[in-house]
C-alpha cells in the first residue's frame, strides 16, 4: 500500500519515455501503412481509442491581438494537438498513469453539478454549473502550462478570470486567501479508493492572486467544453504556477483569513510548496527544473520564470524570498 507522501516511480510517466515512444511512432509512420503505425501507437503508447466528444461552448470570444498577447491571455506558441492535452493527464482521481485517465474517465458524469462559494463573503450562493458559466461569457485563452515533472503543453483554454466570480460574493475584508475543494465520490473517480493522496484534493490561492486577470475558471478547450480528463465541469488554471495548483471538477469555493491547506504541499511537504510559482532556479529535490520537455517537440527547451508571465505577475511576489516559497 502507497504512502500518500512517497509517490513510487512508476506512478510518474517519465517525460524522456513518452517522448521516445513517441518519435518511434513517428519514424514508423513513414515505414509502414497506416494500419500497422496505429497499431504500434496503441501497443507502444497504452493510449484506448477514446474519442473525446463534447459540446461546442457557444458565444465563445476568440484572442488574437497584439494586446492579448501583451498582457498574457495569449501566448504565441504553437498550441498542443488536442488529443494530447486529453490523452496525457495527471488525474489521480482516475489513475496514476497518464495514458490511461483518458479511458478510466469515459463514464464519468457532471449531471446536476453544483459549486458552493462561501466563507468570509456577503453572498454566499450555491451555483448550478449552468449559473456559474453563466457569470460571463466564455473567452478564449492560449496559456503555457508547466508540469512540476518537467514538461509543458500550450492549450488553448476557454472560461473567464475568476475575479468575475468572485466580484458577485463580495469577500470582506477578513478575507485574504481563497480555498478550492474537488468533488470527493470514489464511484465516479475510481482513484479515491486509493491512499496515494489525501481525498478531496484541495488548493489554494491568496486572494490578490485569485483576483489577478490571468487567473482562470476554466470550462473548456479547442472551443469545447472540458472533457472529464482534463477537469470538467470548472476547474481552475494559473499559468505562471506549477500545473498541480490547477485544481479540477470543483465543487467548493471558500474565501478565508489564513493559508488553506493544500494536497501535495500536506502530503509531500519537504517537496511542494503552497506557491509553487514556475522558478527555474529552484529545483525540485528530485530533479531540476532548469528546462522542461514542451509535449509534441524533441530536444528540451529552457523554463522560464513564472513561466514566461513574469511581466503580469511578478509584482505580487516583491520583497519574497522566491527561493523559499516553492
Amino acid at each position: 500500500m502507497n504512502e500518500p507522501n512517497k509517490i513510487s516511480p512508476r506512478e510518474i510517466t517519465a517525460p524522456e519515455v513518452y517522448f521516445n515512444r513517441r518519435n518511434f511512432m513517428k519514424a514508423g509512420i513513414l515505414a509502414a501503412s497506416a494500419v500497422a503505425t496505429g497499431l504500434v501507437y496503441r501497443k507502444l503508447n497504452h493510449v484506448g481509442t477514446t474519442t473525446v466528444d463534447t459540446p461546442v461552448l457557444e458565444g465563445l470570444k476568440t484572442v488574437s491581438s497584439d494586446v492579448s498577447v501583451a498582457s498574457g491571455f495569449h501566448a504565441a506558441d504553437a498550441q498542443t494537438p488536442f488529443r494530447d492535452i486529453t490523452h496525457y493527464n495527471n488525474f489521480y482521481e482516475f489513475s496514476t498513469d497518464k495514458e490511461a485517465v483518458a479511458d478510466a474517465a469515459t463514464a464519468f458524469t457532471t449531471k446536476g453539478w453544483q459549486v458552493s462559494v462561501e466563507g468570509l463573503v456577503r453572498n454566499p450562493k450555491v451555483y448550478s454549473i449552468d449559473d456559474l458559466l453563466k457569470i460571463s461569457p466564455p473567452e478564449e485563452r492560449v496559456y503555457r502550462m508547466r508540469c512540476v515533472e518537467g514538461w509543458s503543453m500550450v492549450v488553448p483554454w476557454a472560461g473567464y478570470s475568476l475575479s468575475k466570480l468572485l466580484a458577485q460574493v463580495e469577500p470582506t475584508s477578513d478575507a485574504k486567501y481563497v480555498a478550492f475543494e474537488s468533488l470527493h465520490d470514489p464511484k465516479r473517480f475510481p482513484g479515491q479508493e486509493s491512499d496515494v493522496l489525501q481525498w478531496p484534493y484541495v488548493e489554494g490561492l491568496r486572494l490578490d492572486e485569485a483576483m489577478h486577470p490571468l487567473t482562470l475558471l476554466a470550462s473548456g478547450l479547442y472551443g469545447r467544453a472540458l472533457p472529464p480528463q482534463d477537469g470538467a465541469p470548472i476547474r481552475l488554471v494559473t499559468p505562471w504556477k506549477y500545473g498541480f495548483k490547477g485544481i479540477k471538477s470543483i465543487v467548493k469555493i471558500k474565501l478565508v483569513a489564513a493559508q488553506p491547506p493544500t494536497t501535495w504541499s500536506t502530503s509531500a511537504p519537504n517537496e511542494y510548496g503552497f506557491y509553487a510559482n514556475v522558478n527555474p532556479k529552484v529545483d525540485h529535490p528530485r530533479w531540476s527544473q532548469a528546462t522542461e520537455q514542451r509535449i509534441g517537440e524533441s530536444g528540451r527547451r529552457p523554463t522560464l520564470m513564472f513561466n514566461g508571465y513574469a511581466d503580469q505577475v511578478a509584482s505580487m511576489y516583491a520583497g519574497m524570498d522566491l527561493r523559499a516559497n516553492y
